[in-house]
């Protein structure tokens, strides 16, 4: 790869030593090699078979506990008629059953697709078709997304009872109980490792779902390789091991619990807390009362507690992993809670590079010490352009210390090596998209991030925001098309213009839509409610509306968007009316300071 000029004096000489250490680890499973998830999952299952793997509630299930239903599972799905490289999709939410069947499916080298929960209608029937799925295994708390759900008629649905959330008689009607009346009369005994003969480590595993700019879900390839190497890599930079106790909140669907919780838990023999839903009342609780060590965090949970919390009681945790943690955030969280190591980190579900911050530097997401031994690049971009920036000669010019820009990742095409490979989408138009070529020079490739990062003097990098009209709310990625398309028929509006806005104390933006109306048509704010309650997920639905007068519009009818974030709902900047989404009222209301204190907008929902 050539040499981008961008050099750094190390500040901490350790931190190169552990950035050989996690590449040299990264690339311990070779690409060609017959081990997959099913493999390590046997060794652990062998060495630690009567160690807690799961504690969910007052249960607690051994590795073998798990190992066996997962048997039943493995051959329930071949009694179905599934075999090694079909895909089977899943739809449950954070339960024990979530890992016998991912376990399950994998003994037979099925590959997993991780169904978003909270999706439904056409992004649901999409990220099906998107995953190539023969089945789709529904459990009963998600029923009610498929029997609403348009164009799945021949598709096989097989239900996965739930206990604490029963559906109704008319959204199981679609689903058969065939496959868990299968597993219930199946034997415990483990399979034949032959009939993944075929799977070998760089084949694909488990597929996460990400948004894109199209609107609709791209299912992101995850290879077994590429899995077991971030739990090995994560193993070695916090130091876990068998002793440690995971807290995993997250949704298992996200890339966050079903990779970095999960596979760092598995490579060190750990225990993990499951739950099903983030509480903030029972954070501090759950810590104690299981003896928590490691939790994955997003910057959002942080800042709840800390508004939550007065202190901490004494307990066991002694890091935290995750993404989002501002410098302001982190000095909070440590001089309330005590001292404990922070890993902030930065990367993506599809991404062939990251970062992770090893020294406890406040604020930052990982350091670069020695641009020759990484493949990350930051490269100068046109923010009002919406383009790179680049030389006499036509490449992209990198950034210097201080300057804002796109993060890309080097592809790395070797046959010995997974390390800085990008694996892709099952689309491969999509995949294309995220490719640059010619970069620094003829010949070369890099995956791009549509993140935009700086890094200072010392090499240490920080998140700055997304490129594009993707933005983050509630720990989730929300495309603006997607949210337009989705309330665009809504009754009486003209036109719909969906964009993020930053909210004071707040990771990431919060969706706010500008709809001028149809002439003689007046705004129903309990009806737009509704229609954004029907469409889409809480997350994605615009927290603000603003009703304009006309639309900005570009000389070619592009919809500008730059304006109205700067202007946001500040009511001063704004001389058209606001409302603000209240679901206790279930509708828009006009915007009021004492609403906007009392909604409070917080990023995750807790089960307080």
């Amino acid at each position: 790869m050539k040499d981008t000029g961008q050099v750094i004096i190390p500040k901490r000489a350790e931190t190169q030593a552990k950035m050989d250490e996690r590449s040299a680890v990264a690339n311990r499973v070779c690409p060609d090699a017959a081990y997959t998830i099913a493999d390590r999952w046997q060794e652990r299952v062998d060495k630690h078979g009567n160690h807690p793997f799961l504690l969910y509630g007052d249960q607690s299930h051994s590795y073998r506990d798990v190992d066996c239903r997962a048997n039943q599972v493995a051959r329930a799905a071949l009694a179905m008629g599934l075999t090694a490289g079909d895909v089977c999709a899943m739809a449950l939410e954070n339960r024990p059953d979530f890992y016998h069947v991912w376990f399950g499916l994998v003994k037979v080298g099925v590959v997993i697709a991780f169904l978003n929960t909270q999706v439904s209608g056409n992004a649901l029937k999409h990220a099906i078709s998107a995953s190539g799925a023969r089945a789709v295994i529904v459990g009963e708390e998600c029923a009610h997304h498929f029997s609403a759900a348009e164009g799945l008629q021949g598709l096989q649905l097989w239900l996965l009872p739930d206990e604490e959330k029963p559906a109704n008689s008319t959204d199981l009607e679609c689903l058969d109980e065939a496959f868990y009346q299968a597993i219930n009369t199946a034997s415990a005994e483990p399979v034949d490792a032959q009939l993944r003969a075929s799977i070998t480590a760089e084949s694909p595993a488990i597929l996460i779902y990400t948004s894109g700019t199209t609107g609709l879900p791209k299912a992101a390839i995850y290879s077994h390789m590429r899995w077991l190497s971030s739990g090995d890599v994560m193993e070695v930079s916090i130091k876990a091991d068998q002793r440690d106790v995971f807290y995993c909140f997250l949704p298992l669907y996200h890339g966050a619990a079903a990779t970095s919780v999960t596979s760092t838990a598995l490579s060190a023999g750990a225990t993990i807390v499951l739950r099903r839903k983030f509480s903030v009342r029972r954070f501090w609780d759950d810590v104690c009362d299981y003896q928590i060590t490691v939790c994955q965090y997003i910057g959002e949970i942080c800042r709840y507690l800390l508004n939550f919390y007065d202190n901490a009681p004494m307990h066991s945790l002694r890091c935290i992993v995750g993404a989002g943690l501002n410098e302001h955030t982190w000095q909070q969280w440590i001089t309330k809670f005590g001292q404990m190591d922070i890993y902030e980190g930065w990367g993506a579900t599809e991404a062939n590079t990251n970062l992770l911050n090893m020294d406890n530097y406040p604020g930052s997401c990982g350091r670069i010490p020695d641009w020759s031994k990484t493949n990350l690049r930051l490269v100068r971009f046109d923010l009002e352009r919406n383009e790179y920036l680049r030389d006499e000669q036509g490449y992209l010019i990198p950034c210097e210390a201080g300057e804002i820009g796109e993060a890309l990742g080097y592809i790395i095409s070797s046959p010995d090596m997974g390390g800085g490979r990008f694996e892709g989408y099952t689309s491969a138009e999509a995949t294309e998209q995220k490719i640059l070529r010619n970069v620094f020079q003829q010949g070369d490739s890099f995956w791009r991030s549509g993140d935009l990062l700086k890094f200072d003097d010392n090499g240490y990098f920080y998140f700055v925001d997304r490129l594009g009209d993707t933005f983050r709310w509630k720990s989730e990625n929300v495309s603006t098309q997607e949210v337009a398309i989705a309330l665009g028929d809504a009754e009486g509006i003209e036109l719909i213009n969906v964009y993020g806005v930053q909210v004071p104390g707040h990771e990431g933006r919060a969706g706010m839509a500008a709809i001028v109306m149809q002439k003689g048509c007046g705004f129903d704010p309990e009806a737009f409610y509704t229609l954004t309650a029907k469409k889409l997920p809480d997350y994605a639905a615009p927290q603000f509306l603003r009703l304009c007068q006309s639309a900005d519009l570009t000389s070619t009818f592009k919809l500008r968007k730059i304006d109205l974030q700067k202007q946001g709902y500040d009511p001063e900047l704004c001389q058209e009316p606001i409302y603000i989404r209240d679901s206790r009222a279930k509708s828009y209301l006009p915007y009021d300071e004492l609403l906007l204190q009392a909604l409070g907008l917080s990023a995750i929902e807790a089960d307080a």
